[in-house]
């Protein structure tokens, strides 16, 4: 009887721990995901995204942000499950200079970057001492000098381009002797009135008012290398939850929604 009863007692705990390990393994795909994104476009697409994920039975709760700054670091606290709203170098700055461990998990959209303004029509109207926004966070204020080199405004080290780490320090020719005024992402469009063109992402132009195809004096090619990315937790990359995101993303209706919505001032990048 001792020895039955010791048999019993092992099954037991062995289909407990089977269960046990079962319902982790089901936590793990759990089916309600929070999922930052920034104000504007990323908004109006997860709106789609959201119901392509619900037909495969996941929820996904929209948290938006006006600022870079923020959703990475909601992502590393735990507060989001992923986040969508950003490029790799962007993703690569962040992680090394704020010691975070986040990786991308599949593409988005690509947001090409312009240059506007609220006192010239054309880049050819540009005057001789004109004040420039750019942005002040390392990737996006490398692009925003990438752009400017590309039209034929500055030059810029050879080694900073190359290495895609171009600040205001590494201009090497000015003919128009341009002031460059860095200044935080979200406060671009608000100092429009006092530049004489701006650098600004597209999600705070639409904000704005502003078309990157009507309203951009300069603006980069949709074949742009700034791809942005879904990112979560390295811990969770590889979770069944991540990969039902990344698929309700890169679904063909979000594809259609993009390309009829946006009409070449996003492009999806899947």
């Amino acid at each position: 009887m001792h020895t039955n009863f010791r048999r019993r007692t092992f099954a037991l705990a062995t289909l407990a721990a089977a269960l046990f390990a079962g319902s982790g393994a089901f936590a793990q795909d759990k089916n309600t995901l929070k999922v930052g994104v920034s104000v504007g476009n990323g908004e109006q697409i997860f709106e789609v995204v959201k119901k392509v994920a619900a037909k495969d039975g996941l929820n996904i709760q929209v948290v938006v942000f006006n600022d870079y700054q923020l959703p990475n670091a909601a992502l590393a606290s735990g507060d989001l499950d992923a986040n969508a709203f950003q490029h790799q170098p962007f993703l690569d700055n962040q992680n090394k200079a704020r010691g975070f461990d986040i990786v991308p998990v599949g593409l988005t959209i690509t947001a090409p970057l312009g240059f506007y303004s609220r006192k010239i029509k054309s880049i050819d109207q540009l005057p001789d001492g004109a004040t420039v926004g750019i942005q002040n966070d390392p990737s996006n204020g490398n692009r925003a000098l990438l752009l400017l080199q590309s039209a034929g405004l500055i030059t810029l080290k050879p080694e900073a381009v190359k290495n895609n780490t171009a600040t205001p320090l590494d201009v090497v020719t000015n003919p128009k002797k341009l002031k460059l005024v860095a200044l935080d992402a979200a406060q671009l469009p608000r100092s429009l009135d006092d530049l004489t063109i701006a650098s600004i992402n597209n999600d705070y132009a639409e904000k704005a008012g502003l078309s990157l195809n009507k309203d951009a004096v300069i603006k980069e090619s949709p074949k742009s290398p700034y791809a942005n990315l879904i990112a979560v937790r390295r811990a969770d990359k590889d979770k069944p939850w991540a990969k039902r995101l990344v698929a309700a993303y890169q679904s063909p209706e979000v594809k259609s929604f993009i390309e009829t919505q946006f009409k070449g001032s996003l492009v999806p990048a899947f």
